[in-house]
């Protein structure tokens, strides 16, 4: 079986679980990048019945907003439901620049806070179908083709090989928790590349400029990289800096003064061009759930 009857297969027993848990079409995520196209393209082809959700991080290039935009109203053409969720933080709206400042500390490579909040929060109670793929990242070599995301994650259960009893698994999930589907967790890089060719496949115009990655902009794990998009994108670096001032002044006002003083200065440290400047073990952090 080739890795698109795989992917088929997957989303099917994804949407066929779906309707049989949540009563409701499989969600398919979509965040403007080649591996949520392709992820779209295969549900296309597989024939299932499916929605599409977005989550709006706020922080989205805007080529990635518009490449969206575009994906959606042919979509919506097409008879097929799209939505935008908004994030939210504690029941109120929530921008990446408002929750910079509430988290009182500046989102890092270990500190994740952004991801949790503005990107994952959506389709809970529901199963969705995401583009993750091992061969992203170390983190994600660990993902699953199925995942059962509880609200308790000890009791998370992940399928790793396509031979396993999937459909008992399934009837052990909960409606309360968020069943993932993975179908192209086990796709390499080149045949991403190969099925946006033999597809024709319009991607995100940022790919065509030489970016590697569209997510967020400013994102920690893109490394060097920020400092190409925020010589692309000023008017975020000025946002950033403008949401560490506001942080500093959150923190100062609840007895957490350190040794930054300006918004710029937590800019540079961020962009780690200061590593002694401030220390993250000093920094108690509770990460909410």
């Amino acid at each position: 079986m080739n890795l698109e009857q795989k992917a088929f297969e997957r989303l099917r027993l994804g949407a066929e679980t779906s309707e049989r848990l949540y009563n409701a079409p499989l969600i398919i995520c979509y965040s403007g990048g080649k591996d949520s196209d392709v992820l779209l393209q295969l549900a296309i082809n597989s024939g299932i019945n499916f929605e599409v959700l977005h989550n709006h991080t706020t922080v989205d290039a805007p080529e990635t907003v518009y490449h969206i935009r575009n994906t959606f109203r042919r979509l919506e053409l097409q008879g097929i439901k799209c939505t935008v969720e908004k994030p939210t933080y504690k029941g109120k709206p929530v921008t990446m620049w408002s929750l910079i400042q509430q988290k009182m500390f500046p989102p890092t490579r270990l500190i994740r806070y952004c991801c949790s909040v503005l990107k994952e929060k959506g389709g809970r109670n529901r199963a969705v179908a995401t583009g993750v793929r091992r061969a992203e990242s170390v983190a994600r070599s660990k993902r699953g083709i199925y995942e059962d995301f509880a609200s308790n994650k000890e009791k998370k259960i992940i399928l790793n090989n396509d031979n396993d009893d999937k459909r008992r698994w399934f009837e052990r999930c909960e409606k309360q928790a968020k069943t993932l589907v993975n179908p192209l967790v086990d796709w390499q890089d080149d045949d991403v590349k190969d099925y946006i060719q033999s597809e024709g496949i319009t991607l995100n115009p940022l790919y065509c400029e030489g970016f590697r990655r569209v997510g967020c902009v400013g994102c920690p794990m893109a490394g060097k990289h920020r400092y190409t998009e925020f010589r692309r994108y000023p008017t975020y670096k000025k946002a950033y800096i403008h949401a560490f001032d506001r942080m500093l002044e959150t923190r100062k006002a609840n007895g957490k003064e350190g040794t930054w003083q300006t918004g710029y200065d937590v800019f540079r440290w961020w962009l780690e061009e200061d590593f002694n400047q401030y220390e993250i073990g000093e920094e108690f952090y509770e990460e909410e759930q």
